[in-house]
């Protein structure tokens, strides 16, 4: 993992983004927040494991799901699967250790 100060990559309302093997965070200050880290490693995983190019193409069409289901951007955002598992999870820093493979998959159900 390598982590990479780069503000004008990061869209605007975001503060990281996981492209593997990198973290691009707009905020040097992140560096040193374990929360934040941990989201992106939950990320990482999931794209080793989809093996990199299926994980976004995956991520793009749940998005466009959510956002037909949701109407809201910001709400298809934060009910895709892999956002799900890694917001619900940030906060265990021990979380990777006993994740199960493909851990994301019972985020997948319709949130309501």
């Amino acid at each position: 993992m390598f982590l990479i100060v780069a503000k004008y990559l990061i869209p605007k309302g975001y503060r990281g983004m996981t492209v593997f093997p990198f973290v691009l965070m707009k905020y040097d200050f992140d560096k040193a927040n374990q929360t934040f880290i941990n989201h992106e490693k939950i990320h990482l995983r999931q794209q080793i494991e989809l093996l990199i190019l299926p994980f976004f193409i995956w991520y793009v069409f749940e998005f466009l799901v959510r956002f037909v289901q949701y109407k809201d951007k910001d709400l298809a955002y934060r009910n895709i699967s892999f956002e799900r598992e890694a917001y619900s999870n940030e906060t265990d820093l021990n979380y990777l250790k006993n994740r199960s493979f493909f851990g994301f998959l019972k985020y997948l159900t319709l949130k309501q």
